[in-house]
């Protein structure tokens, strides 16, 4: 059973600054900001939504359907995906282009900075959600704003149940475009700083938003689990104690795989949830968002 991944291929140029950005930013001079992080440590890794989801979701041993646009670079980024066993069918080159490409910087307390070229990402509505294909899920992660918009519109018009995740790319839309997004998905997904962004801009609570079709409102709260609205109904689910903090980045992504995992295989949200808080905890014990292993036994998957 396919599950289709409309989102990101990017590489990822990662950096740790040993300090903390509150200590070098003043709030009084934002107007006139002007900081340089010295960062002594620097590697590149394969990143991107659709790439981390994918990669965790094939670890799991799950089928992930990336769809995605890459440049001239990406013979690299293919030969890795048809390495997890995963089609590149729906990866599309845009000729002239670069692969996108995001540069992070990591402070001591696990705040990021992210610079974002979109490069071959912004081509990524001129491809087609495939009705035809037999995916049974979907997921709607960060892309493109042209891409989001109509792969949510194809996914529902196909009528294949999907997760919105619009993480980083929220701030792209307006209230009646979020507005859509939620009455076209069937389960929400975000972070606790963009679940306030979607109210504000809504004009609905999250507990509001849970009380219609939705089968689940899923807010991550980091290490300390998440928050799972249905019907109006909270339940925290307790996070994971990681054996190591190393590197947040990837971990909203590793979380998602498991989302989808567990609900490809009809298992409550709950229990999902529980999968993904765990997937969690490993990730963030690996450096970059493709690097942590996953033992599907001691996991009991």
């Amino acid at each position: 059973m396919s599950a289709l991944i409309c989102g990101s291929l990017a590489f990822d140029t990662i950096t740790m600054f040993p300090g903390r950005f509150a200590q070098q930013i003043l709030p009084e001079q934002v107007h006139i900001l002007n900081v340089s992080f010295l960062v002594p440590t620097l590697r590149r890794e394969f990143g991107g939504c659709a790439g981390n989801i994918a990669y965790t979701l094939a670890a799991l041993g799950g089928e992930p359907l990336v769809m995605a646009t890459v440049g001239a670079d990406d013979e690299e980024y293919r030969a890795r995906i048809a390495s997890w066993g995963a089609s590149t069918e729906y990866v599309r080159n845009v000729p002239g282009s670069y692969t996108a490409q995001a540069i992070i910087i990591t402070d001591t307390d696990n705040n990021q900075i992210t610079a974002f070229h979109p490069g071959a990402m912004q081509s990524a509505h001129t491809t087609t959600v495939p009705a035809d294909r037999g995916v049974r899920i979907a997921i709607v992660a960060p892309d493109g704003r042209d891409a989001m918009l109509q792969h949510a519109q194809q996914l529902a018009d196909a009528k294949i149940p999907f997760i919105f995740d619009p993480g980083q790319g929220l701030p792209m839309f307006d209230g009646a475009e979020l507005g859509r997004f939620v009455s076209q998905a069937t389960w929400v997904t975000l972070n606790d700083y963009e679940a306030r962004m979607l109210s504000d801009r809504t004009g609905q609570s999250i507990e509001a938003m849970s009380r219609s079709h939705l089968k689940g409102i899923v807010v991550t709260l980091g290490a300390e689990g998440c928050e799972l609205w249905q019907q109006g109904v909270r339940t925290h689910v307790p996070g994971v104690a990681a054996s190591e903090v190393v590197d947040p980045t990837g971990c909203g992504d590793a979380f998602r795989a498991a989302l989808l995992y567990g609900l490809e295989r009809g298992w409550t949200l709950e229990r999902c949830v529980t999968l993904g808080n765990r997937i969690g905890a490993i990730k963030i014990a690996s450096r970059g968002g493709q690097n942590h292993v996953i033992d599907r036994t001691a996991l009991g998957v």
